[in-house]
Parts: structure tokens; C-alpha cells; sequence
């Protein structure tokens, strides 16, 4: 009997201990006044980098970081350091070998990720505000990929399998809310989006979802890229608060600038994956129209939007597009392909006998872009100056307008599983929502939601519209490529990429230098629809020729 009362005596003491270790890791983070930072960026050149606001006013850092904080904070800087050679900056074929040879697990390359993260986003003077949310079954997920991997060893799998990935949190998920950074969908419950079923089906582990720009930058005018009510305003660690972020799947960039995971998703309407890609040295790219399905990712346009791969180079893109190709009888543009996008990365030439369309006025503006069309030249490309005809896009604005008018209240009736909780149901209900406390849900106003409702363009009008830029902006390309028997032509980071936008036809971004600034600047090739293996075979052979890509200097260690 005594023994038995001395054993329930320390089962007590242990049980305190325990719960005196959870308590004490409540408040892993504190929330900071932002004033001093607000106050610094106020005279700053770029007049939408003004920020009235920095860190969130509604998203508690602690409920995404709480969860897997003890597994998390068990792991030694011994550790890291051990792991750290053989997962930063490193590929996907490069970490899997290392993975098959012994060297490391799918839970350690997890855990390193999630230290890294805990590691800087909860540091108020390094953090990027970029992570929303995290998946708390990830570290059981991984887990899982090394038992398979051990009683399968033979077993072909997908590159993609046992990898982290980081999703843009317009992108539905299952178990994780999707806000697409807004307050009205805090609480948007969905299954999973048809890319994040077909990353899982080839053994992609989510990890979790990052910040944006707010309803994918298409709620305000001048305000901050990457900046939402949900996630406050992301920053670039090429320069917090110095460079912008790009938009709108800044969360996207800044994570796989930062080392937060191997690669991420992100979406584009016009320049949405461009633009954050090469503010934040990654690579981007931005698909045909209909390679990768849209259907649970909540809507600009179903005209325009895709989804798209972020990486920090070519290979590993090809390999997440190929994750996430497939026929998608949910979403009317879907196709189905049978391209190999990893032969295109991994079966290369090079430059010899290629030619490219370069713009004379960025030549004589850019002295990057001037530079990089010389090493061009230099592995043996072709390259055609041309000054572009001046051409109009008539009705853009319309398109997104009425689109997001009908296609987010579909969104809502097909994926929220949990609508009737939702205060909202379309663009005038949103638009009241946020009036109720526009300090919180609307800092920079909502000049583009009241466009929408303003917009008076007809259904038969719309299509005339999608139509006539379709076709000119096609015709327009064309006439470059195919008087000058071109394989692509050449930009820089998002430059033309509304013109790509209602073409439908893809680029690819990837690193080509930075600015005395520190600032990173990117180019970018444009080719016809469903030529992404060319472009991906393109870009890979420029990558590997100037290795340009640094990493951000505060993000190394």
C-alpha cells in the first residue's frame, strides 16, 4: 500500500511538471506595437509601402505555433547543424538521395523546416509574416513517408514524395481553414483543393499555408503587396520592409526565398506568381490556362486564374508541376497532358542555336537585363531586338470585375463546407462585412470590391471582351515569334505579364540578378500555350550557366 501511495505521489509530481511545461509555453509569442516600424516606412519611396500596419491585429501567432511547439523546440542546434548541408539550398533529387542513402528521414527534413520557421517568424525583428497557418499532423505524415519508404523500398514514387510544400492559403486544403487572407473567411472550412489532392496522391506533405495578398491583391488600389487582414503585411528578406514583397503569393516567395520549405504553390490572374518570384529570387512559373486545374482555390477569375509551382530553381519546379498535372472534370478548362516536365530539366542541350526576342527599351534601361542578353549571346543564343507595337487591353479590368462577381459566390456554394457559419455569401455582403470595422478589416479601403458591384458589363459583353484581348494579345505575341522564329521571348520579372495573362500562355521566371540595392531582379520567358517544356528546358540551361541565385543574407544560418 505504500508503495502504491509513493507511485500515485509521483505520478502527481509529473503530471504538474508537465502541465506546468504546457502552460509555460503559452505565450511563445508576444504581440508588439509596429508604430516605431510603421513610422520608419513612412517616407519611403514606394508610396504603397507606406505601411499603416506591419503584424496582424487578429491572427494569433500562438494558435499556429503552440501546436507543434514541443516537438519542434526538442530539436538541438546540433541537430539543425547536422541537417542543415544536406537540405539548404539543396534540390529535391539531391535531398532524396540523401534520404535513400540513409543520411536523413522525411521527419527530419520536416523538423528542420519547422525549426527554421520557428526559428525567424517568432522573432519580431526577423520575421517575414509569412506562415498563416501549420499543419499539426505534418510531423505524423512524415513519419509515415519513412515507415512506407522502409517496408517498400523498391517501390517507384513520385520526386515529389515525402517533400514539404507550403500553399498559398487561397488554395483549399482539408483540416486547415482557407482565409485567402481575409477576416470574413477566417473560418472557411473546404476539402481539398484537385492540386492538393493529386500532391497527396503522389506523397507530397503540406505543411502548411502562407500569407498573401489580400483576395489575391483584387480588393484595394495602392495599397501594400502582401499585405491581408489575416497575416498583416509580409515582408522580403532581401530587405524587410526595404524591397517589396511582390504580389499576391508574396507568402509563396518569401518561404522559398527563406528556406521555410522545400517548395511552394502559389496562383496567378496577371503577374501574381512573376512578380512575388522575382522580388524574392525563386523561381516561378506561371502555366497555360487549364494545365493545372483551379477548381477549389478561391476565385479572382475563372477566365485568368491558375495555380502555379514556386521553387528555389528549375528542376524542383518541373517536379512540382508535374505533382500536380492532371484532368480535372470540375473545372471546364482542364486538360489532360502527357509531357514528362522532368525530362525537360533533366534531358538538356544547350543555348546553341536558340533564339530569343529581347526588348530594345529594357536593354537600354536595364542594365541587368542588358548584361544577361550578352551571356546569352555568349552560350550561343540567337538574340532578335524588337520594339513591341503599342497595344491596349480594353475591358481588363472588366474581366476580373465580373468574374469575381459570379465566380466567388460559386465558390462559396460548391467548396465551403461550413457556409452557413459564414457571414458572407457575395461581393455586396463582403463589402458590408468590412465596413463593420474598416480600421481592422479594411486599413487601405475596398476601391476594387465596389468596382466589382459598379461594373456594369453584360454577360454577352464579357465574353466579347475575354474574346477580342484573347485574340489580340495572341496575335500580338505571334507576330514576334513567328516572323523571328523565336523560342521565347524575354522579360523581366512581371513585365508583360498582362498580356500573358489573356494570351493564356505561360512564363517562366527565374533568377538573373540583383540591383546595387541588394534588390533581386529576374528574367522572364514567354512562350505559346502548353510550350512550358520548353521553357522549363530553357530556364534550366540558364540557371546552370550563371548560378546567379543568392541566398538572403539574413536567412542563411
Amino acid at each position: 500500500m505504500k508503495n502504491f501511495l509513493i507511485c500515485i505521489a509521483l505520478l502527481v509530481i509529473v503530471s504538474c511538471k508537465e502541465n506546468k511545461q504546457v502552460s509555460e509555453t503559452q505565450n511563445i509569442w508576444e504581440p508588439y506595437n509596429d508604430s516605431l516600424e510603421v513610422i520608419a516606412n513612412a517616407d519611403h519611396e514606394i508610396s504603397r509601402m507606406q505601411y499603416k500596419l506591419v503584424q496582424s491585429k487578429v491572427l494569433d501567432k500562438n494558435d499556429v505555433f503552440l501546436p507543434l511547439y514541443n516537438k519542434v523546440s526538442s530539436i538541438s542546434e546540433s541537430d539543425y547543424n547536422t541537417w542543415k548541408p544536406l537540405i539548404l539550398e539543396q534540390n529535391i533529387p539531391n535531398i532524396q538521395s540523401h534520404i535513400l542513402a540513409g543520411n536523413l528521414t522525411y521527419e527530419k527534413l520536416v523538423l528542420f523546416y519547422l525549426y527554421r520557421i520557428y526559428k525567424y517568424e517568432l522573432n519580431k525583428d526577423v520575421t517575414l509574416n509569412t506562415i498563416i497557418s501549420l499543419n499539426k499532423d505534418v510531423i505524423e505524415q512524415a513519419k509515415s513517408c519513412d515507415e512506407a519508404l522502409a517496408k517498400f523500398p523498391d517501390k517507384k514514387r513520385h520526386q515529389i514524395y515525402g517533400m514539404p510544400i507550403l500553399l498559398k492559403d487561397n488554395i483549399d486544403t482539408k483540416g486547415m481553414k482557407t482565409t485567402a487572407g481575409a477576416i470574413a473567411f477566417m473560418n472557411n472550412e473546404t476539402d481539398d483543393a484537385f492540386v492538393v489532392t493529386q500532391l497527396k496522391k503522389n506523397g507530397a506533405l503540406i505543411l502548411g499555408k502562407v500569407n498573401l495578398s489580400e483576395w489575391a491583391y483584387f480588393l484595394c488600389t495602392g495599397c501594400p503587396v502582401g499585405y491581408s487582414a489575416v497575416g498583416g503585411q509580409t515582408l522580403n528578406p532581401y530587405g524587410r520592409k526595404v524591397f517589396e514583397t511582390g504580389g499576391s503569393s508574396s507568402g509563396s516567395g518569401t518561404a522559398v526565398a527563406a528556406n521555410y520549405a522545400v517548395v511552394a504553390v502559389g496562383t496567378e490572374t496577371s503577374g501574381s506568381i512573376l512578380s512575388p518570384s522575382s522580388q524574392n529570387s525563386v523561381v516561378g512559373l506561371k502555366p497555360t490556362i487549364g494545365l493545372l486545374s483551379r477548381s477549389g482555390i478561391v476565385p479572382i477569375s475563372s477566365t485568368l486564374d491558375t495555380p502555379g509551382p514556386m521553387a528555389k530553381n528549375v528542376i524542383d519546379t518541373a517536379i512540382l508541376l508535374s505533382a500536380m498535372t492532371g484532368k480535372d472534370n470540375a473545372d471546364k478548362s482542364s486538360v489532360t497532358t502527357n509531357k514528362n516536365y522532368v525530362d525537360a530539366v533533366t534531358n538538356t542541350a544547350s543555348l546553341s542555336g536558340k533564339r530569343f526576342g529581347a526588348f530594345k527599351n529594357l536593354i537600354d534601361s536595364d542594365s541587368i537585363y542588358a548584361t544577361t542578353i550578352n551571356t546569352l549571346k555568349s552560350l550561343g543564343a540567337t538574340i532578335v531586338e524588337f520594339t513591341p507595337n503599342k497595344v491596349d487591353l480594353p475591358g481588363f479590368r472588366s474581366i476580373l470585375s465580373i468574374d469575381m462577381k459570379n465566380d466567388l459566390p460559386s465558390y462559396i456554394q460548391a467548396n465551403v463546407l461550413n457556409k452557413d457559419e459564414l457571414q458572407v455569401s457575395n461581393i455586396p455582403d463582403l463589402i458590408e462585412f468590412n465596413k463593420q470595422d474598416s480600421l481592422i478589416r479594411i486599413p487601405y479601403g475596398q476601391a476594387l470590391f465596389e468596382g466589382i458591384v459598379a461594373d456594369s458589363v453584360t454577360a454577352e459583353g464579357l465574353n466579347d471582351i475575354i474574346a477580342n484581348l484573347e485574340n489580340k494579345s495572341r496575335a500580338h505575341f505571334n507576330a514576334i515569334l513567328d516572323e523571328n522564329n523565336l523560342d521565347a521571348i524575354l522579360s523581366v520579372n512581371n513585365y508583360y505579364a498582362g498580356f500573358a495573362a489573356v494570351a493564356k500562355y505561360p512564363a517562366l521566371t527565374v533568377p538573373m540578378g540583383y540591383k546595387p540595392t541588394g534588390e533581386p531582379e529576374s528574367l522572364t520567358f514567354i512562350g505559346k500555350q502548353f510550350e512550358e517544356y520548353k521553357l522549363l528546358q530553357l530556364g534550366v540551361i540558364f540557371e546552370q550557366a550563371t548560378k546567379i541565385r543568392k541566398t538572403p543574407f539574413g536567412y542563411i544560418n
